[in-house]
């Protein structure tokens, strides 16, 4: 596989993008388990597939319009979140399908069938082109700079986002701020994971960092190792065995999680009885 990366451009692109998209799993997913917002993002994400459609259907970069509409879904599922009247997992069902139909709808009206399409539904980070790293670099870039510059405010604010509106934290920022940053970072994620199985590689290394550091700034380092090791390893076994790259990466990482998991409870279990002796 290094003779691969020293000589192939396309394996030199797929490296770049794990890299990356370790980066932006490490910092959001954290958020994400942490604020429960797994359902959420699954619903943004699915919802950029009409972005996608749409691409194709009018002729321009398909991650572009897989940008607009995650956005879209992100903004609009807060503001009617905050509105209240309508249960959130409603919300996020409507997004969800919405943006899955119109994607179909959009592909349908074209006159051939997309060869590439499978890409963006289940991820092939050997089929990440320049563009797509040039994207993903400018998005990395922007959701590294919120997390940096708002930091502290993030660890109030997933503390208790209660008592941060009391001392004067501007919460309904924040809360938007998040959801576009999950929004960005489901882009970054489609040419890897792909928009199906997104939801796990956002979730797998941010669960295994939490169950075994408590610290956000600790669990977010670890997490970003974690997608480093998931991606990497998943990358070298699809190439090696010659099977689709997005699944291989996602259960590669669920299986740490797993092994993580049970050591855990191993140890937890070994604890009480030592304290109960």
């Amino acid at each position: 596989m290094l003779n691969a990366i020293m000589n192939y451009q396309f394996m030199q692109h797929a490296v770049i993008a794990c890299v990356l998209a370790s980066v932006v799993c490490g910092l959001i997913g954290v958020i994400i388990v942490e604020k429960k917002l797994i359902m959420m993002s699954g619903g943004i994400a699915h919802t950029a597939y009409g972005g996608v459609g749409l691409g194709y259907l009018c002729g321009f970069e398909p991650m572009l319009g897989a940008v607009l509409f995650s956005l879209g879904a992100a903004v609009g599922i807060g503001t009617i979140k905050r509105r209240g009247g309508v249960h959130t997992d409603i919300i996020i069902a409507l997004f969800w399908s919405l943006g899955m139909a119109l994607g179909t709808a959009f592909i349908g009206f074209m006159d051939g069938y997309p060869p590439d399409l499978n890409s963006y539904l289940f991820g092939n980070i050997l089929s990440v082109t320049g563009s797509d790293l040039k994207m993903m670099l400018a998005l990395t870039a922007l959701v590294c700079l919120a997390v940096i510059v708002f930091f502290n405010d993030w660890k109030a604010f997933m503390f208790d986002d209660c008592f941060s509106q009391i001392i004067g934290m501007k919460t309904t920022l924040l809360e938007y701020l998040m959801l576009i940053l999950v929004a960005l970072t489901v882009v970054v994620l489609i040419r890897v994971a792909g928009i199906i199985l997104v939801i796990a590689l956002l979730t797998a290394p941010a669960a295994t960092a939490s169950l075994i550091s408590d610290k956000l700034k600790g669990r977010m380092l670890l997490s970003i190792a974690l997608g480093l090791f998931d991606c990497f390893a998943g990358l070298w076994i699809s190439y090696v065995l010659g099977i689709a790259s997005g699944a291989t990466i996602i259960i590669f990482s669920v299986l740490i999680y797993a092994i993580v998991f049970a050591l855990s409870s191993l140890v937890g279990r070994r604890s009480v009885k030592s304290a109960a002796q």
